[in-house]
């Protein structure tokens, strides 16, 4: 046994070893669904044992061995409850044949492949986020209902009835084939993209981030890059994980309050995973625009911020140029709110309003429940840029009403006292 690290040590190597562990016992029983419940108790054990006793020299095996035995007991268990002698008959072929036992997997790493199943197309997009973050992040219920603020019963129930549909639509635990990968993994970068966003933004909670989603996210992307390193849009979506996570440290201060970008000390960005970024897109990016993805234009856009050593030097002109280019790619509603700041940095604040206001009759920004305290965020210092302080206040705090980010909140509340002050 080795001595053991500490608890955030152990706990980046269950969730390192989670999809291994769960990839070996779906393949030898076949039933994805029960071997997922069966490596979250392993985990759990494991969890409260090597702290204390310390990790086991194969840390895998063990996992391994332990979620081998919940499994069976899963099984047995069913088996009792509804009487399947064929069930049975099988099960016990697994159990009593020496060489299908649990051992170490060798080489075989199955996060690809787990990543790809819990993406099914017939799974709902959050359900594809609740079931990649269990089964292949290794996190708790619990911990995935805290970051989607609802309760651990709710979520487990959404989790459940998602390996359930995959059960029913007949979903199997192989390699994606040349025919669906494409569209497969497409589904991976959104939820990850998803999971990321969650995380560097907390939809709910007094925190403005949620550290282990992105850090999660992060570490999928990676695997996915290096499943596939000639996948130039997932090379753009680990690139602009990294580019965008760089700035962490500066978007808070001492006290937890958020700190916008142009006021960020950007001493305190970091300059590796910048680097790191930066290279990643250069590797893929076409200056002439042909195939370029969405993933690789927003990796381009926060390569312009961190290259910027001050915001007053912020090449607000092409970044602006790059978000009219996402938005015919993807126009959704934060893709528009985010080319209004743009547009407005490069051009200044009427400009700016006059296509906030552009968009919110066509495409009612301002009614959008995933966008609209945003949108009276972005309203707010728009206004107040113009000189109308008093309009501003009000638009600050209706913003401030609508989001459920506690850090967001008094951030917004805090900016309508200081227009006020402005205008006084």
């Amino acid at each position: 046994m080795r001595r053991p690290p500490p608890d955030a040590g152990v706990e980046h190597l269950l969730r390192t070893e989670a999809p291994q562990v769960l990839g070996a016992l779906t393949r030898r029983f076949g039933r994805f669904d029960v071997a997922e419940d069966a490596v979250q108790e392993a985990l759990i054990a494991a969890g409260q044992r090597w702290p204390a006793e310390g990790v086991p020299q194969d840390p895998r095996s063990w996992l391994i061995r332990v979620g081998h035995r919940r499994m069976v007991d899963l099984l047995r268990a069913e088996q009792a409850r509804h009487r399947r002698e064929q069930e049975f008959g099988r099960t016990e072929l697994v159990l009593g044949t020496p060489e299908r036992r649990a051992a170490p997997t060798g080489g075989t790493d199955d996060s690809l492949t787990l990543l790809l199943l819990c993406c099914h197309p017939r799974l709902s997009p959050v359900s594809r986020v609740a079931l990649t973050l269990r089964a292949v992040g290794g996190l708790t219920t619990a911990e995935i209902a805290r970051a989607y603020g609802t309760s651990e019963a709710t979520m487990g129930t959404r989790i459940s009835r998602a390996k359930q549909r995959l059960v029913r639509s007949g979903a199997r635990f192989v390699p994606a084939t040349d025919t669906d990968r494409r569209d497969r993994t497409e589904a991976v970068m959104r939820v990850l993209y998803l999971i990321f966003n969650e995380g560097y933004t907390a939809g709910s909670g007094e925190a403005l981030a949620r550290r282990d989603l992105s850090e999660e996210a992060v570490r999928l992307a990676r695997l996915l890059h290096a499943a596939d390193p000639e996948d130039a849009e997932a090379a753009g979506l680990l690139a602009l994980m990294l580019l965008v996570e760089s700035r962490h440290a500066a978007r808070t201060d001492a006290d937890g309050a958020l700190v916008p970008l142009e006021s960020q000390d950007r001493t305190r960005w970091d300059q590796e995973l910048i680097r790191e970024g930066t290279l990643l897109l250069d590797a893929v990016w076409d200056a002439r625009g042909s195939g370029t993805g969405p993933y690789r234009l927003q990796a381009a856009i926060a390569a312009l911020h961190a290259q910027a050593p001050a915001p007053e030097l912020t090449d607000w002109p092409r970044i602006a140029v790059l978000h009219l280019w996402l938005e015919r790619l993807t126009p959704t509603a934060p893709v528009r709110l985010s080319r209004v700041v743009a547009v407005a940095r490069a051009f200044g604040p009427t400009r700016g309003l006059t296509l906030l206001d552009t968009l919110c009759r066509r495409h009612a920004l301002d009614r959008d429940p995933l966008v609209r305290h945003h949108e009276r965020a972005v309203r707010a210092h728009l206004t107040r840029a113009t000189g109308d302080t008093a309009r501003a206040a009000a638009l600050y705090r209706e913003a401030a009403a609508l989001t459920a980010n506690g850090a967001e909140r008094r951030y917004l509340l805090t900016e309508a006292e200081r227009a006020d002050e402005a205008g006084t």
